[in-house]
C-alpha cells in the first residue's frame, strides 16, 4: 500500500467483522523506551510498537550511547549504562512529539551539549513551556522560537528542588519533566499550574512507567509529584495495544454493525482513549456535547463518527488540538465539509458537527486534505465507509503510528481504489 498519493476507501456495504489487533500504544512504547535507555542494564519491551514516532526515539538514543536491538517486529532489547551521552549530531526527531519532548527534558541529565530538531511541522509545534521549566530548574536550555530547535547543555544536575508548568499546555510537558526528575541529584516536586488539567490520565501512565522501573514517584497534593532522585534500573515490560488506535476499529464496527475483536477488551485498557469507548457505544445517540479535554486524539475519531449521529454534536475542550501534528480542529471542519458544505464548523476552539444520518449510502465525492496527520487520514477513511468518493491525500502518514491501518481494514473486508 505504500508509496501512494492519494486512496478512495469503497464503501463495503456490509457489516466489518474478524479479528483486528491494533499496534502497541505509542504512548507507552516511548515512555518505556527513554525509561529503558535512562536504565542501567537490559531491558526487554514486548508488545511494542514499532512506527515513525518510536523510530525516531529509538534512533535518537541510539545516537546518545543506548543499545537497541530489535529481534521481532513487536520487541526492543535495551542495554543502557545508566547515563546518556551528548550526541554527536543534533537529534532528528521528524514530527514526533512525545519524543521531541520527553528527550528535550532527558537533555538535562547528558553531561554535555544535546540539540533536539524536528521536521518543518515540529518546528511549529510549542516548546516554550517546558523550556521555561527547565531554566527554572537552573537548567541551560534556549528555544530560539519557542519551537524546536532546543539546545540544552546538561550536567545531570538541578538548582532548585520545585518546577512549575501550566498542566493545560500539554500532558507531555508534565510526563517529561516527571521522568527526568528521578535522574537528578535531589528530590523534585512537580507542580501544575492553571485551572485545568490537561489529559490528566497520560500522567498516570507516565508515573506508572516510571514506577515500573524502579522510580520512587509520590502524589503529594492534587496537582502536585514528588520524584526522589533514584535513577531507573532494568526491568522487562509488556506494552498494552494502542488505545488511540483502538478508536478506529470501535467505530468500524459501530458505522457498518459489524463485530471486531481487538483481543483485548475495552475495560483493560488504561490509556486515557480508551474512554472514547464509552462514547462510541452510544452511537448512534451520542450526546450533544463531548468534553475531549482527557481523551484528546480519540476527537478525530468521533468527529467524523459524529456526521453520521442522529442529532449535532459540539466538541469542546479541545483547544490543544490546534498544536498537534496539525490543527486537527480546522483540518476536521474542514474536512467535514469538503464532504457537505457546513457539515464541520467552529466557533472558537469548540467544533460543530450538523450530524446527518442520511449520508449513509451517498455518493458525495470529496479528496480529504490529511495535513500529513495520520489521525486525520485514519479518522476520514471512516466516512469512506459509508460514503462513496472519499478519497485520502498522502494515506501513507498513518506510518506515524498504525503502520498496517489500511492493510488491517482489508483484511476485515475494506477495498480501495487508486
Amino acid at each position: 500500500m505504500m508509496g501512494r498519493a492519494k486512496l478512495t476507501i469503497i464503501p463495503p456495504g456490509k457489516p466489518l467483522t474478524g479479528r483486528a489487533m491494533p499496534p502497541g500504544s505509542k504512548s507507552i512504547t516511548n515512555r518505556a523506551l527513554l525509561l529503558a535507555g535512562l536504565a542501567k542494564g537490559t531491558s526487554r519491551l514486548t508488545g511494542a510498537l514499532k512506527s515513525d514516532d518510536t523510530r525516531y526515539m529509538a534512533e535518537a538514543l541510539r545516537a546518545m550511547g543506548v543499545a537497541i536491538d530489535e529481534p521481532d517486529d513487536t520487541t526492543f532489547i535495551v542495554t543502557g549504562s545508566g547515563k546518556l551521552k551528548s550526541p554527536a549530531a543534533p537529534l532528528f526527531l521528524g514530527n514526533a512529539g512525545t519524543a521531541t519532548r520527553f528527550l528535550t527534558a532527558a537533555a538535562a541529565l547528558v553531561d554535555g551539549k544535546v540539540v533536539v530538531d524536528g521536521d518543518a511541522h515540529m518546528r511549529k509545534r510549542p516548546i516554550g513551556p517546558l523550556v521555561d521549566a527547565l531554566r527554572s530548574l537552573g537548567i541551560d536550555a534556549t528555544a530560539e522560537t519557542g519551537c524546536p530547535p532546543v539546545t540544552v547543555n546538561g550536567t545531570g544536575r538541578f538548582e532548585a528542588s520545585r518546577v512549575q508548568i501550566d498542566g493545560g499546555l500539554s500532558s507531555q510537558y508534565v510526563s517529561a519533566l516527571l521522568m527526568m526528575a528521578a535522574g537528578g541529584d535531589r528530590p523534585v516536586d512537580v507542580e501544575l499550574l492553571g485551572e485545568h488539567i490537561g489529559a490528566l490520565g497520560y500522567i498516570d501512565l507516565t508515573v506508572a512507567a516510571m514506577r515500573a522501573f524502579g522510580a520512587k514517584v509520590e502524589r503529594t497534593s492534587p496537582v502536585t509529584w514528588r520524584v526522589e532522585p533514584t535513577g531507573y534500573h532494568a526491568t522487562d515490560f509488556l506494552i498494552e495495544p494502542d488505545a488511540s488506535a483502538a478508536t478506529y476499529l470501535w467505530a468500524a464496527e459501530v458505522l457498518t454493525g459489524g463485530r471486531i475483536d481487538l483481543g483485548t477488551p475495552a475495560t483493560e485498557f488504561s490509556q486515557p482513549d480508551a474512554r472514547a469507548y464509552d462514547m462510541i457505544s452510544q452511537f448512534p445517540h451520542l450526546p450533544a456535547v463531548i468534553d475531549g479535554s482527557q481523551m484528546q486524539d480519540a476527537i478525530p475519531t468521533l468527529a467524523v463518527l459524529a456526521a453520521f449521529n442522529e442529532t449535532p454534536v459540539r466538541f469542546v475542550g479541545i483547544a490543544n488540538l490546534r498544536v498537534k501534528e496539525c490543527d486537527r480542529v480546522r483540518a476536521l471542519s474542514s474536512g467535514l465539509s469538503r464532504i457537505v458544505p457546513g457539515l464541520g464548523t467552529e466557533e472558537g476552539d469548540d467544533l460543530i458537527v450538523a450530524s446527518d444520518p442520511s449520508l449513509a449510502g451517498k455518493t458525495l465525492p470529496a479528496e480529504i486534505d490529511s495535513f500529513a496527520d495520520h489521525r486525520i487520514a485514519m479518522s476520514f477513511a471512516l466516512a469512506g465507509l459509508k460514503i462513496g468518493g472519499i478519497t485520502i491525500l498522502d494515506p501513507d502518514c498513518v506510518a506515524k503510528t498504525f503502520p498496517a491501518y489500511w492493510n488491517v481494514l482489508a483484511s476485515l473486508g475494506v477495498a480501495y481504489d487508486d
